[in-house]
């Protein structure tokens, strides 16, 4: 069964643009979900891997640790697809002010990503 979960509608603002806005249809929808063995099965599935993840993130000492090293991969990342040179090693001896030889421009650019998130 196909179902829409929602519709994009148009809306003007000032100066004549326009754009649109995807506005989900409410829950619970209708008709009601059909739960059929594979769709359990995928659920089942997710549940296993969420019951993964909050173990493994009971080992850690110290969480923010892992959020401090997490923000600034996804802002390398996110920088090299903007077209920077840095790396993740470059990142961190510049926050460490020892970067000697560390295109500094591209650097600054993946700190300044770091400080947005």
């Amino acid at each position: 069964m196909k179902r829409k979960t929602g519709e994009y509608i148009t809306i003007s603002r000032v100066g004549g643009e326009e754009c649109r806005a995807f506005v989900p249809y409410p829950l619970p929808p209708k008709p009601p979900l059909q739960i059929d063995y594979d769709l359990q099965d995928l659920i089942d599935h997710a549940l296993l891997a969420l019951g993964n993840l909050n173990s493994i993130g009971m080992l850690l000492p110290d969480p923010s640790l892992f959020l401090y090293m997490y923000i600034r991969k996804e802002a390398v990342l996110s920088s090299q697809i903007e077209g920077t040179q840095s790396s993740f090693s470059d990142l961190l001896l510049y926050e460490s002010e020892e970067a000697p030889g560390v295109p500094l421009d591209d650097v600054q650019e993946v700190s300044n990503y770091v400080a947005a998130m």
